[in-house]
């Protein structure tokens, strides 16, 4: 007979008490009062942008699916704000390209629940509920408009060491100023950058909408 602690040594069902343990939490309590959401899909509102929505495959830091779809979502007014970007950029030769935007709160648990410790600065704490979760941050990248191709950055996304920190001063000038250039137009359309990762940005109005841990399927 297996004892739960040689169960939990099996690789696949640790991972499976992990998600069960995701699905079975909650939220945290949050008095509000919040502004009614509206949660928009990307491809709709935004022209032109394109679409790497890695949790949707295994090409991650996890290495497992998360999102049933490869699908991107904001709150209306984030979602509005990033078709200002994508439309200043396109007479540069650039596009957006999207890796993540609102993620339900279950799938920040199993991220941080995965994280080793000395990594969860680039990670979300489930606890406190990310600005994913409230569809008010959204993680993305320039791309060339030509080829389509991902514009080289000083490091990869979601990768968890310094060359993500969105002042780290190595890598290539031509990968600074693409970083920086994308910074700077998202700036200017009220997103904040998040100092540990170029790629992810707050919309402004962040507080004011509620975590939410609505899966895809349900969008």
């Amino acid at each position: 007979m297996k004892t739960r602690h040689n169960i939990l040594r099996q690789p696949w069902l640790g991972m499976l008490l992990s998600i069960f343990s995701s699905c079975a939490a909650r939220p945290p309590h949050e008095a509000g009062p919040f502004r009614p959401g509206e949660l928009v899909e990307l491809t709709r509102v935004v022209p032109g942008l394109r679409l790497d929505i890695r949790y949707a495959t295994t090409h991650n830091f996890m290495g497992r699916v998360l999102y049933p779809q490869a699908r991107a979502f904001l709150q209306r007014p984030a979602a509005e704000a990033l078709a200002q970007v994508q439309a200043e950029l396109q007479p540069l030769g650039y596009g957006l390209m999207v890796f993540d935007g609102y993620r339900p709160w279950r799938i920040t648990k199993q991220m941080w629940e995965h994280t080793p410790t000395d990594k969860k600065e680039f990670v979300a704490d489930p606890r406190k509920g990310s600005r994913h979760n409230r569809g008010c941050a959204v993680d993305l990248t320039l791309c060339d408009l030509t080829t389509g191709h991902e514009i080289e950055m000083p490091g990869a996304y979601d990768e968890m060491s310094p060359r993500s920190y969105a002042a780290y001063a190595g890598g290539t000038a031509a990968q600074r100023t693409a970083r920086d250039l994308l910074r700077a137009r998202m700036e200017a359309h009220g997103f904040t950058v998040l100092p540990a990762e170029w790629w992810h940005f707050d919309f402004q109005d962040w507080k004011l909408y509620p975590i939410q841990d609505v899966p895809f399927e349900q969008l």
